[in-house]
């Protein structure tokens, strides 16, 4: 199988904050384009009103349980997956769709504050909530994902600390395997350390066994 003969897919890019997938995104989207695939580019929270709204309370402008704000993200991503602009339309129309976040993110980031499998369990079983072909997960140390958010210079949002970043990286490990077992499609780690296109490459290995998996 060639990457021109590669159906369109749906794949998520997950890790930490900092640990560099937006811009490995927008590299293999670039890429894809290049050789003849559409793609649409998205992200959680979405810029739909749910998602402003979610947006609003990571930012700590309003106070928000860690069920709440698992809450706010399951209605983000129906309405990410039903609206008439989201998820469905651009894969029915042939698209590569590559979202950044996804239900891993609620079950590591809100999973780690509440029931996991309370939030595991709303988001697998939601009829109107997709699974994805596939997730690249980028793996760094969270030191490293800090430095680069400070760098930013912007506002951080509430879970943006060494201490939690530190948590949220043991968990993504742990929800691989739970993925596995309960979800099926596959997760695949990526080493996020080393320049950009020694990452690239290794992102691009991941799509092309993420494809196989899916052909």
């Amino acid at each position: 199988m060639t990457d021109k003969n590669i159906r369109p897919l749906f794949i998520v890019f997950e890790g930490l904050d900092g640990s560099g997938k937006t811009t490995q995104l927008h590299r293999l989207a670039n890429k894809l384009t290049e050789v003849g695939h559409k793609v649409y580019i998205t992200a959680e929270p979405t810029d739909f009103p749910s998602g402003k709204l979610l947006r609003s309370a990571l930012r700590g402008d309003f106070p928000s349980t860690p069920a709440q704000l698992a809450a706010l993200f399951l209605n983000d991503r129906i309405v990410h997956n039903t609206d008439a602009d989201g998820i469905g339309k651009y894969l029915s129309e042939g698209y590569t769709v590559l979202c950044d976040r996804y239900y891993y993110s609620s079950m590591a980031y809100q999973g780690a504050d509440t029931d996991f499998d309370w939030v595991a369990d709303i988001n697998l079983n939601c009829p109107e909530i997709r699974r994805p072909d596939g997730c690249i997960l980028f793996d760094i140390s969270a030191e490293v994902c800090m430095q680069r958010i400070d760098s930013r210079n912007g506002q951080k949002e509430i879970y943006e600390t060494v201490a939690k970043q530190t948590v949220l990286r043991e968990k993504f490990a742990r929800i691989k395997g739970y993925i596995a077992k309960n979800s099926g499609e596959p997760m695949i780690t990526v080493n996020a350390d080393g320049t950009l296109d020694e990452v690239a490459e290794r992102v691009w290995d991941a799509y092309l066994a993420i494809a196989e998996n899916a052909d």
